[in-house]
């Protein structure tokens, strides 16, 4: 995965090469495709992906559900910046008007 990219568009991209290796007469299960998303996120996942091997079983963790796993943390990180810069932009006008 790479930085910036969505969770969304990259497991698309993964599906697209799990499909053209399915049509090449490879054998990949969900489980084995479950782990190499996870093996391939971002540091931003990092405790997500610990915190998902932890309570679910991989091998039996659907890739729509490992899906709706990921794209919840992401939005929570996104949430998160946008906090982060509407503070910076508080305190940025603060100091440029003034205060009272």
């Amino acid at each position: 995965m790479k930085v910036g990219e969505t969770v969304t568009d990259y497991i698309a991209c993964v599906m697209v090469v799990v499909v053209d290796m399915r049509n090449c007469g490879e054998d990949l299960t969900d489980g084995k495709i479950v782990e190499k998303i996870l093996r391939t996120l971002t540091e931003n996942f990092d405790y997500i992906v610990c915190s998902i091997e932890e309570a679910n079983d991989t091998d039996k963790l659907t890739i729509d559900a490992l899906h709706s796993s990921l794209l919840v943390h992401e939005q929570k990180l996104l949430r998160r910046r946008e906090g982060d810069e509407q503070a910076l932009k508080v305190s940025y006008e603060e100091r440029i008007y003034g205060r009272g």
